[in-house]
């Protein structure tokens, strides 16, 4: 699969289907995956930010680049620690190769340790890549292998991987990611809901390469899944960019605050909700059931907790409301959150969360 990062930084085990799908309009898409049609067997046409979203982005990316390498390079000694050496990333297509990237280049700066790097695709409800998989394997044994993503919102990736896994004796289900708010993996650099920039883009800052893309026309029983590379863009890719200003933040001496253990940070964080206040126990799944409940939403998967994944459904889904923590009430971290919500015409409301500073909730389209 071609990308603008070099294979040094990345080998992507993707099928190219550049040219042989024909992008979606959001509202197409989404009414076509309210009525039961996968998500993967479509691709939507790609956001196009305006100038100021971009440069609430630029904005993000010096104010919260130091806050993001900190993250990764504290991911980045747990997987040493916990891996050794050897260990092989496994990247998410296509939130998860960046910070693969990112930590493999932290693991090379501080240990001058050259660690594999390949990106494969997950799809919810569909599963891992098996031929990518089985490439894998053919190369590495399976304990080395170590899968990566951006950020956890509720867990829904880990629940699927942890099915996937089943199929391969030895493979591991641990996640690595940069910011874990659900509280569901030790292997993160901080459980904090952080802004991880790259979430604010799409593929400009994923190395021109779309999300992943499944349907049985055009993926062969023997191909990987597949995507597209978006070279029209190619004068707007931002990836290296992004890659090398965090990579300029990275440093030995880091801040504690994004160490923090599960029962120091937010998790432990008690704080009155609608339905019931969180207890030191609870995981971020338990308190998107609480929202769910709340709003009065029958499926939780409508509600998008964190960040990374509130940024996620106004890029790409039709989005109902924003709801931000009312202790981060004009936050620049969450700058682009409110930008795109005006954009999009979305309203957002104040309404008092626990494990994350903000939640998108998509809108259902009664007639879909």
């Amino acid at each position: 699969m071609r990308s603008s990062y070099s294979t040094e930084d990345v080998i992507f085990l993707l099928k190219d289907i550049t040219g042989l799908v024909q992008p979606q309009s959001t509202e197409e898409r989404e009414k076509q995956i309210q009525s039961g049609r996968h998500y993967s067997e479509m691709l939507p046409i790609e956001y196009v930010p305006t100038e100021k979203y971009m440069a609430i982005y630029r904005e993000a990316l010096g104010r919260y680049g130091k806050q993001v390498a900190d993250a990764v390079g504290a991911l980045s000694d747990k997987i040493l620690a916990v891996r050794g050496r050897n260990v092989v990333l496994v990247s998410l297509a296509r939130a998860g190769t960046p910070i693969g990237i990112l930590v493999r280049r932290y693991i090379k700066w501080k240990y001058n340790v050259d660690v594999p790097h390949y990106s494969i695709s997950i799809i919810k409800g569909r599963g891992i890549d098996d031929n990518a998989m089985r490439y894998l394997l053919n190369k590495y044994r399976p304990e080395q292998l170590l899968f990566v993503d951006g950020w956890i919102g509720k867990g829904a990736i880990l629940g699927e991987l942890e099915k996937a896994v089943r199929a391969y004796p030895g493979v591991s289900s641990e996640i690595a990611v940069v910011a874990d708010p659900a509280g569901v993996t030790e292997l993160c650099g901080t459980h904090e809901d952080i802004l991880i920039p790259s979430s604010c883009l799409n593929s400009t800052v994923s190395g021109l390469v779309s999300r992943t893309f499944l349907r049985e026309d055009i993926i062969g029983e023997k191909d990987f899944h597949g995507a597209v590379y978006y070279g029209e863009l190619k004068d707007s890719d931002l990836s290296y960019e992004f890659i090398e200003t965090i990579e300029k933040n990275f440093t030995l001496e880091r801040l504690s605050a994004n160490s923090e253990t599960v029962d120091d940070g937010v998790k432990g964080k008690e704080a009155g909700i609608a339905g019931g206040s969180a207890g030191p126990e609870e995981k971020g799944i338990d308190e998107v059931r609480r929202l769910a409940a709340f709003f009065g939403i029958e499926d939780i998967n409508f509600v998008k907790p964190g960040i990374g994944e509130t940024t996620r459904v106004l890029l790409r889904r039709i989005p109902w409301k924003v709801l931000i923590d009312e202790r981060y009430r004009e936050d620049p971290e969450l700058g682009h959150v409110v930008r795109l919500a005006e954009e999009k015409h979305v309203p957002v409301e104040y309404y008092p969360l626990v494990h994350y500073k903000c939640c998108g909730i998509i809108k259902k389209i009664a007639d879909a």
